[in-house]
């Protein structure tokens, strides 16, 4: 029963490492906002800006897994290239080395869990802060303090279950000295890594049986788990590819690729590169304890890799493109930049619907492009050709609108600043709106195939004058509210009293049309049937005004 408890004890223990990890991470994400995502949209036009904003992110937010899932997410919407994110991937396999320092500095000397509930009574007040930034402060604190209290108490269930006693008779099964041995902890260390999705788990774990002094457990097998880390710790990100577009699954791929080629040049040269690290922490660093030696060769390892493969971004790059091309479902899916299961961290993944929903609007406008241009054709042929293809993109706009509804949804169930979660609410608008414009440019195509199919009369020469000025305001109205959605995302200022000014001229128009259509058919210009559908179109028009409208006050409402 003893060693039940233990067991549970153990586990309990790493989850709140785990959890600490992962409220600290999201914390300080969010604390940083608008900065976080600035950093990695500008500080990544080269690759050596890549690699150092890689290791910074991943240093402040201790995960390196984090930061590789959010370069697939940027990836994924288009918001970063792909050698521009195989550049930060390398930054982060340096950054996460941070982890592995702090705690062979601080973790096992010193009772951490003694300060770290005092720090609880900090956090405390603060995340109960109206402010969202002393909130995400707070949660920060809360995350740092549980990380540390995660990481005494693995130590101390370790010690009661004797751990130490339990490694070393796994270890006398199998061969000593052995370079086989080294491959075995390689893929340990992997598949640990995978199971519990974190590598800072693994080397918080590696480095406490480190200080244990295991017999059979040495520097060589602690280097060689902490190597296959590297390899377990590329599944985070693939997984989070899985659903995402075929750049995002490039990104994730690189980072796989990148891994596992730096684990096996350093095996090539295992035995030279840890007498090399040991030498420099004795030599150096003037020796220091043993942890130190396998946090340097930590370092040493992805530094090595980074600097042996940084001038081959470019080559890395053609042959992730080469392995992953690019598929036929890929150039015809409904959404470009998100998917059902794709999310990565909840701020991050409002720029994936950002991005989204400007394809949309996109679409909207192209839709009502076709409208103008099914006013002039006479061949049935291509009249049924073009209302089938306006018909088909009414169809895909009802499916967008429900896929970046649901998720939105999926998003807000994440952890948001008070800030992120009122965004959402004004894409939700944004989303619905837009479905309504392409419920309105079909109700225009239908509008005249109806007229086809029961009028035998045409429009007149006029009146066909008088659809297309209207559909040109629409137009320029509906181009206006794409600059406006496309600004909501990159922070540009775009005039929104435009737009008032465009639907007041559009409103004023119809009025002026549908005076001058009564008097047109009580004169006997042309038939009330005729004027009937010339009236629906007109009147489907100014909807479609009102609409595109709705989507630019979604868009900004406090300036409205």
């Amino acid at each position: 029963m003893e060693m039940v408890i233990s067991i549970f004890a153990l586990i309990g223990s790493l989850a709140l490492f785990l959890y600490g990890m992962k409220v600290m991470s999201e914390g300080l994400e969010k604390f940083a906002g608008e900065r976080l995502r600035g950093i990695l949209a500008w500080m990544t036009k080269n690759r050596f800006m890549g690699v150092l904003t890689g290791i910074i992110i991943t240093a402040l937010i201790q995960s390196s897994s984090a930061t590789t899932v959010m370069v697939v997410s940027f990836v994924n919407a288009g918001l970063m290239t792909l050698s521009e994110a195989i550049g930060v991937i390398m930054g982060a396999n340096i950054g996460t080395t941070v982890t592995a320092w702090v705690i062979s500095i601080v973790g096992f000397k010193m009772n951490i869990a003694a300060f770290a509930i005092p720090l609880l009574a900090l956090g405390m007040p603060m995340m109960f802060s109206g402010k969202g930034s002393r909130k995400n402060l707070g949660e920060f604190i809360f995350g740092f303090s549980f990380l540390f209290m995660g990481l005494s108490y693995l130590q101390e269930a370790a010690v009661a279950m004797d751990l130490s006693g339990m490694v070393a008779k796994m270890l006398a099964l199998v061969p000593q000295d052995s370079f086989f041995t080294i491959l075995l902890f390689v893929v340990v260390g992997a598949l640990v890594t995978m199971i519990v999705q974190a590598s800072a788990a693994t080397m918080a774990i590696t480095l406490m049986l480190f200080s244990m002094n295991i017999p059979g457990f040495d520097f060589e097998e602690a280097a060689a788990l902490a190597m296959g880390q590297n390899i377990g710790t590329t599944i985070t990100a693939f997984m989070a590819s899985l659903t995402a577009n075929t750049q995002a699954r490039r990104a994730a791929l690189a980072h796989m690729f990148f891994n596992v080629f730096g684990v096996v040049v350093v095996l090539m040269i295992f035995y030279p590169a840890c007498d090399a690290v040991d030498w420099f922490v004795e030599n150096v660093m003037g020796g220091g304890n043993d942890l130190f030696k396998l946090s340097s060769f930590h370092t040493a390892f992805n530094v090595f890799n980074t600097i042996l493969l940084i001038g081959f971004v470019k080559q890395i790059e053609m042959l992730v493109c080469w392995v992953m091309p690019t598929s036929e479902q890929d150039e015809e899916s409904r959404l470009q930049f998100i998917s059902a299961g794709m999310l990565s961290t909840a701020e991050l993944s409002i720029l994936e619907a950002q991005k989204e929903i400007n394809s949309f609007s996109v679409r909207c406008n192209r839709m009502a492009g076709f409208v103008d241009e099914l006013l002039d054709i006479d061949k049935d042929e291509d009249f049924n050709k073009l209302f089938s293809r306006i018909e088909k993109y009414e169809s895909i706009t009802d499916n967008m609108e429900v896929e970046i509804a649901n998720y939105l949804h999926k998003v807000s169930e994440g952890r948001l600043s008070i800030e992120s979660k009122m965004e959402i609410m004004r894409m939700l608008r944004q989303v619905t709106e837009l479905e309504s414009i392409g419920d309105s440019c079909y109700n225009l195509a239908r509008t005249l195939n109806r007229r086809r199919q029961n009028c035998t009369t045409p429009f007149t020469e006029q009146q066909t004058d008088n659809m297309h000025h209207m559909m040109s305001m629409v137009r320029k109205a509906m181009e206006h509210m794409g600059q406006l959605v496309e600004a909501g995302m990159t922070g540009h200022h775009v005039d929104f009293n435009i737009s008032y000014n465009l639907e007041n001229e559009i409103n004023n128009y119809r009025k002026h049309l549908k005076n001058r259509n009564l008097q047109d058919v009580n004169a006997g210009v042309y038939s009330y049937q005729i004027g009937v559908f010339y009236i629906d179109f007109i009147s489907e028009c100014e909807r479609l005004g009102d609409y595109i409208l709705n989507v630019v006050q979604a868009t900004k409402p406090e300036r409205v």
